[in-house]
């Protein structure tokens, strides 16, 4: 049974004393890298010594970014579009972290296809796509911003389209650098990519750690404790790749252990967890922005009549980091 934090019959403790506080989180997928601190501050203790004891609830059909808005998670993870998307719809969801400083997706297309070697050469080609619409908003920027007409066929597969892309049944298709990409290169497929960034679409941070806006406002001290835990889970992760692979590993059912290592040793090379400054977690209202007023402006966001959203204009309160004072 998934248990709310904020009942009237709770009587939350300050952060750091012993007391055990019942929290839940809610993940946006399977359990993957991209949740290694919040596993390595449950499992080496951190969570218990801030005075909580943490549930990571298993993932299901519905949502994080909706679990959160009802109240049946107390924070979850969040991916970037997901949460822009619940919050542009009125959820009432406050941002606290943002886990990869830098865009971690690309487009792939397979090396064996020569006459592939720019955005603008995937005119009149087969994409293989996952069904959401900013989808088309991104690949059409990336072509568009190269010169090529913004013109391409859908094939909807989901996560089928690794393998159609390595047949060559399809031409292109979208992926995780840290995740698909390390997959690919372990299995040896001859793969080419484009990064989003270089082609017209903002640089963005992903994936968020949210919470309700009422939580943060009535119990900032859990938030605290909880945020400050995680914050020092996913430093030890970034200081120990290793060992933080081996520690999700035991927490999970993962069919390949060198994929996890991999992709732990991937983050941590390609400066996606640190910001410039050697940061972790902090959210900057530049790339937080970007990224949301491109999929204003591209449509993408929407009201429940499918009509395009308005840009609200000031974002700042979308997102706090006063947890760090």
């Amino acid at each position: 049974m998934i248990r709310p934090l904020l009942t009237a019959a709770f009587i939350a403790c300050p952060f750091g004393l012993a007391a055990q506080t019942p929290v839940t989180v809610a993940l946006d997928w399977t359990l993957n890298t991209n949740h290694v601190g919040i596993i390595a501050a449950r499992d080496r203790g951190l969570y218990e010594e801030a005075g909580l004891t943490v549930e990571v609830l298993p993932f299901s059909d519905t949502s994080s970014a909706a679990l959160v808005a009802a109240g049946a998670a107390d924070f979850g993870y969040l991916s970037a579009l997901a949460f822009l998307s619940a919050k542009a719809g009125g959820a009432d969801l406050t941002a606290l972290w943002a886990t990869m400083q830098h865009e971690t997706g690309r487009l792939v297309y397979n090396l064996d296809n020569t006459e592939i070697k720019r955005p603008a050469d995937l005119s009149g080609r087969t994409y293989a796509g996952f069904g959401s619409a900013w989808e088309a908003a991104l690949i059409g920027t990336m072509i568009r911003h190269d010169g090529g007409q913004p013109e391409w066929e859908t094939v909807t597969l989901g996560t089928g389209a690794y393998e159609a892309l390595a047949s060559g049944a399809v031409d292109f298709t979208l992926e995780v650098a840290t995740w698909e990409g390390v997959n690919g290169r372990l299995l040896g497929r001859r793969q080419g990519s484009f990064r989003y960034q270089d082609y017209g679409v903002p640089d963005q941070h992903n994936g968020y750690i949210a919470t309700r806006a009422g939580v943060l406002r009535e119990r900032p001290e859990i938030v605290k404790a909880f945020m400050e835990a995680t914050k020092a889970g996913y430093d030890w992760a970034a200081d120990h790749p290793e060992e933080a692979a081996d520690l999700l590993l035991k927490a999970g059912d993962f069919a390949r252990p060198e994929l996890v290592h991999a992709s732990m040793q991937a983050i941590i090379d390609g400066g996606w967890l640190r910001d410039e400054s050697g940061g972790i977690g902090l959210i900057r209202a530049d790339r937080f922005e970007g990224m949301a007023r491109f999929l204003y402006d591209s449509g993408v966001l929407k009201d429940q009549s499918g009509q395009a959203l308005v840009w609200p204009g000031d974002l700042s309160g979308w997102y706090d980091q006063s947890w760090r004072d």
